[in-house]
């Protein structure tokens, strides 16, 4: 279900504000101005936002709930990205490209996500004074984020990435089944579930 963002109630916005605060310093008027080039989305859980093999028209931003992206490699699936409020997602190759997406993005709950079209943006990017440097600072942030996980599965080993993460975001581990993050984290299952079991035994102390 779509629906029109002017009507999208404040503590969206404030939302949207808090994402938008580390690139531009942009007051709540040019905000509202930025996001009439927006559609607000509505997806259920297990309801599939990107197929493989189609065209994402779309760049969202989270405001509610969780969206997983992953490629399918041979008969197992490796999950790429798990993006929870605040977070941008999209395939970013279809989106830019107009090519036909190899990943899938699948809510894993009832999710609500701030949506630009390719053509909005192309519009923002030309009439939206701030619009062309958001984007490619945006653009640049994602970069470096994807290079910091292809560094962190290179370099650490599947207890410290598993460490390092889960302390970054134990809320994780309700929210997202066990499997997809094990896959995110690059780690068998089987050294997934000791490795929760080694942090619930040793709460509170120091894991590293």
């Amino acid at each position: 279900m779509i629906r029109s963002v002017p009507h999208m109630d404040e503590q969206s916005l404030e939302n949207i504000s808090r994402y938008f605060k580390p690139f531009l310093d942009m007051n709540r008027q040019e905000i509202k101005e930025l996001m009439s080039y927006c559609e607000v989305r509505h997806f259920s859980k297990k309801e599939v936002i990107v197929d493989e093999g189609t065209i994402d028209n779309y760049l969202n931003i989270v405001i509610a709930g969780l969206v997983r992206k992953f490629i399918r490699v041979s008969k197992r699936e490796e999950t790429l990205q798990l993006a929870t409020e605040g977070h941008v997602i999209h395939s970013e190759i279809s989106f830019l490209q107009r090519k036909p997406s190899e990943v899938i993005l699948q809510a894993l709950e009832p999710t609500t996500v701030v949506s630009m079209s390719y053509e909005s943006m192309m519009s923002a990017l030309e009439k939206f004074p701030k619009g062309e440097r958001l984007g490619r600072m945006i653009l640049s942030r994602m970069y470096v984020k994807k290079n910091e996980r292809i560094s962190i599965k290179a370099s650490l080993s599947a207890k410290e990435r598993f460490v390092g993460y889960i302390q970054k975001n134990p809320h994780m581990l309700k929210r997202v089944p066990q499997k997809f993050l094990a896959s995110y984290l690059h780690i068998k299952p089987e050294t997934f579930s000791r490795l929760k079991q080694f942090v619930k035994n040793n709460k509170g102390s120091n894991l590293g």
